[in-house]
């Protein structure tokens, strides 16, 4: 691309009336609330849209997007841009050490079968960074309680993202949070030390499924309730009715006496009443 065509779209402004436009839909179809702040971080995020799709402005970008055509064929390349994908192996690590010393034990003791598997659901897992740890430390457990047995889905709307998910690739640098036995244990590192790639071995990524779902959707068509569902640092981008939508929804996924693990910085306070706070962001579904 010439430079005069390149900076051509660093110059384009996204206006005010065609942001509320996509604020309000990314709201409406996503949750995600989008105030006027974030106007340019959407411009910078779809510069790129433009330039693929050979658009010179936003309003032409907008014109199309809202399309049966567009709605066809682009809308999932606008939410792929468009959604924050932040996560990390063993983010908020006190919640894996209650869901291996308290949380599993306590399911497995109302369990008619004690083989019957664990089911979680990691919700808006992003690149599987949660997923997978989950299965590092539900793997620890059943080596010390054998017949233990869990299977695992992670869920996002961005089909990008469950495409690295599913691949189990990560570089290098993403572990660090990764004790060191579980390293030599469920990860295996590129033959090429130059790529400082690494990658979930089989027998973990055996235990994980992705698939597409998007949070607002009425009904996740989920095949039977889940023992745990991870639903963490997503809410902080929902306004206080999308929220109680969203638990509502989770609520009714959710065993008797499962729980609900959400971000830290995500308080539940006008949470259903069959949902005990038990510990710091994470919550039970009471009988």
């Amino acid at each position: 691309m010439a430079t005069a065509d390149y900076n051509h779209y660093f110059n384009q402004q996204l206006s005010s009336q065609d942001f509320q436009k996509l604020s309000s839909f990314i709201h409406t179809r996503i949750g995600i609330k989008m105030p006027e702040a974030k106007k340019g971080m959407i411009e910078g995020r779809l510069r790129k849209r433009l330039r693929t799709l050979n658009l010179k402005t936003y309003r032409d970008y907008c014109n199309y997007l809202f399309t049966s055509e567009g709605m066809e064929q682009e809308l999932q390349n606008f939410i792929d841009v468009i959604t924050t994908n932040k996560t990390d192996f063993f983010r908020e690590p006190d919640h894996f050490d209650f869901m291996a010393e308290k949380a599993v034990p306590f399911l497995l003791s109302k369990k008619k079968n004690a083989h019957q598997p664990i089911g979680i659901w990691s919700a808006a897992s992003s690149s599987g960074n949660e997923a997978y740890t989950i299965a590092m430390v539900l793997s620890e457990y059943g080596e010390k309680n054998p017949g233990f047995d869990f299977s695992i889905l992670g869920t996002d709307i961005s089909s990008d993202m469950l495409q690295e998910a599913s691949l189990g690739i990560y570089p290098g640098y993403e572990i660090d949070p990764v004790p060191d036995h579980l390293r030599k244990k469920y990860l295996l590192r590129s033959k090429d030390q130059k790529k400082n790639l690494v990658r979930i071995c089989p027998r973990l990524r055996s235990k994980v499924h992705f698939r597409r779902l998007n949070l607002m959707d009425q009904d996740y068509k989920l095949r039977q309730p889940m023992d745990i569902i991870f639903c963490r640092n997503v809410m902080i981008y929902f306004d206080k009715k999308t929220q109680e939508g969203l638990v509502s929804r989770l609520f009714k996924y959710l065993t008797t006496g499962g729980y609900l693990f959400v971000g830290h910085s995500e308080v539940l306070h006008d949470c259903k009443s069959e949902l005990k706070n038990v510990a710091p962001a994470v919550y039970q579904k009471l009988g």
